[in-house]
């Protein structure tokens, strides 16, 4: 593997040499350029808008094409990202991955960012395959340029990396029946913008020297159940070549019950009850409310005791038609290869005998699947003596997206060889469904296990 790797390297970078400075690209909506990364091999291009903003008549409606822009725009700056509450200092999150604070918040937040070999950027017949993430936070936070999210080791490696923000919390999954009246259905807008993004790539990706039919989706925690939506999802399922899931669960280790499915009159009636609670009683109201009465809406009507609201994906009739569990034993789910896993120390349905269960499904249907457990305990130091050192939630980004030097962790020369390691497997897996190791059969239940 390292020796493919550092030909790779090697030839990426003499293409480099004789590649043009930096081409203007086409993609929809107008003429783009990106700038290089430090190491002079990566060109990225920071806050491509995908959608037209979702602000006024546009909140709470699906993904509406990107208006035309005049001239080149230089994609040297990222987005604003969608509103949320985020992870204050002094919280185990906020002080791992958030202490330089949190970026600039607006509705108008659905934007991507791309990394790409330099040397291949314009080239539509590089054929380059290419790995869409989408990043967690339980539905309500994160964004796709967090401190732990970067494409520069990826696409040294020769796959493009695209991250993407799309909307959150009440902007992203509220359902209501005005909104309901007006489009048939409603909720989803998040997972829209996910489905958005991902035709994006397929329509655009070929401009920066990526293969449209060799698109991998991944994510972690809620950003892996998002994965995990858009393998059922009648709108997206053959969007994409491979899929990854990291700690975002797998099937229910009970009987499979019933399909009863929640109503879209239950989540129409607690979105309705927020509104209203917090002075909104109609459509026009509530999309003449300013973002940040809207995003308080929710919080007040928790804080007073109302009730517990959790705004996520749902089976709607259109975006989703059945749960996940049900479209697998059905064999409905899109069927490609898929890589899963989770960390030592995630908890409950994220790991252990709920992902082992679907591993043993997805091969009694005929399709390949890999398995992963990380287990490498993270170091610590004196100075934060209150933070985890174990395999925690959200603890392999750093190895996997190569970026364990923006981390103020004491990390050491067999982190980075692990590193080094994952990043390879990740890879590869996203040029040939193949990420180094054996892959699961139901009677021979392989697990590959990452550790120093």
């Amino acid at each position: 593997m390292k020796r493919i790797f550092s030909t790779l390297v090697l030839g990426l970078a003499l293409l480099a040499a004789c590649a043009p400075k930096n081409p203007v690209l086409t993609v929809s909506g107008g003429r783009i350029q990106g700038v290089l990364t430090d190491s002079s091999q990566v060109r990225v291009y920071k806050g491509i808008p995908y959608a037209a903003p979702p602000v006024g008549d546009l909140r709470w409606q699906a993904p509406q094409p990107v208006p035309a822009w005049d001239g080149v725009k230089v994609c040297d700056t990222f987005g604003p990202i969608a509103w949320q509450p985020g992870n204050a200092p002094g919280t185990f999150y906020g002080d791992e991955f958030y202490w330089e604070g949190t970026p600039e918040q607006s509705e108008d937040c659905l934007y991507l960012n791309v990394w790409a070999p330099a040397a291949t950027v314009g080239k539509t017949d590089a054929k380059l395959p290419v790995a869409m993430w989408i990043h967690g936070g339980a539905y309500m936070n994160g964004y796709g340029y967090e401190v732990t999210m970067d494409g520069d080791a990826w696409a040294r490696r020769g796959v493009i990396l695209v991250t993407i923000n799309y909307r959150l919390g009440t902007f992203g999954f509220l359902s209501h029946p005005d909104l309901t009246a007006e489009q048939g259905q409603s909720g989803n807008y998040g997972t829209m913008d996910q489905i958005a993004a991902l035709q994006w790539i397929r329509d655009n990706i070929g401009q920066f020297g990526g293969d449209p039919d060799n698109i991998t989706i991944f994510g972690q925690s809620a950003g892996a159940m998002s994965v995990k939506t858009l393998l059922i999802s009648p709108l997206s399922k053959d969007l994409m070549a491979k899929a990854i899931i990291q700690s975002g669960g797998g099937l229910d280790v009970r009987a499979l019950s019933p399909d009863n499915r929640i109503p879209q009159s239950f989540y129409d009636a607690q979105g309705k009850a927020v509104m209203d609670y917090a002075g909104f009683p109609d459509l026009k109201s509530m999309r003449a409310a300013s973002a940040q009465e809207i995003f308080d809406a929710s919080a007040k009507y928790q804080a007073d005791g109302k009730g517990f609201v959790m705004f996520s994906p749902h089976n709607d009739g259109k975006v989703l038609v059945q749960d996940f569990d049900h479209t697998l034993y059905s064999g409905s789910i899109a069927r490609i290869p898929v890589m899963i896993g989770y960390n030592k120390d995630d908890m409950g349905m994220l790991a252990g005998a709920s992902v082992d269960r679907f591993c043993a499904v997805r091969d009694s249907l005929g399709c390949t699947v890999y398995e992963y457990e990380f287990l490498r305990d993270l170091p610590t130091d004196e100075a934060h003596p209150a933070s985890a050192a174990g395999a925690f939630h959200s603890a392999e980004l750093w190895y996997m997206f190569g970026t364990l030097k923006n981390s103020w962790r004491p990390f050491t020369e067999a982190d980075y060889a692990l590193s080094e390691e994952m990043v390879d497997a990740w890879t590869a897996f996203c040029r040939d469904g193949n990420p180094g190791w054996a892959p699961y059969r139901h009677d021979q239940p392989f697990k590959k296990e990452f550790n120093l």
